[in-house]
């Protein structure tokens, strides 16, 4: 089992910056594929960023967050953290850490087998 928590999220005004993070517990983390999401009102839940807690991989999937997010760990602390910079008020979402061992680079919802409770970030114009 593994238990994530998350934190970090909260109200900023467009151009600011938030840094997520994701308390892990439970187990040893390094076959883990780390991921951080995000879910807007009425849209589906969609990978933003995911690392491979073994090396520090990274992937990004969403053209719109290159170059503003970084995602990255801290193995002493067990957290991996989502930098987010430059945010937009698109960005405005409930984000959601969750864990995998099912591989690298996952995009899916369903191949994630650990979520946290989820952090809302809320971007002001």
């Amino acid at each position: 089992q593994v238990q994530l928590v998350e934190s970090g999220g909260g109200l900023v005004q467009a151009g600011g910056s938030l840094r997520l993070s994701c308390a892990a517990s439970g187990r040893t983390f390094g076959s883990l594929f780390m991921g951080w999401f995000r879910q807007a009102p009425g849209k589906d839940r969609t990978l933003v960023a995911g690392l491979r807690w073994s090396d520090g991989s990274t992937y990004y999937t969403a053209d719109s967050v290159k170059g503003r997010f970084t995602i990255s760990r801290d193995n002493a602390k067990n957290t991996v953290y989502l930098q987010m910079n430059s945010l937009k008020t698109e960005d405005t979402a409930v984000y959601y850490c969750a864990a995998s061992s099912k591989g690298y680079a996952l995009t899916f919802v369903s191949q994630y087998d650990y979520w946290g409770q989820g952090t809302q970030v809320t971007v002001s114009s």
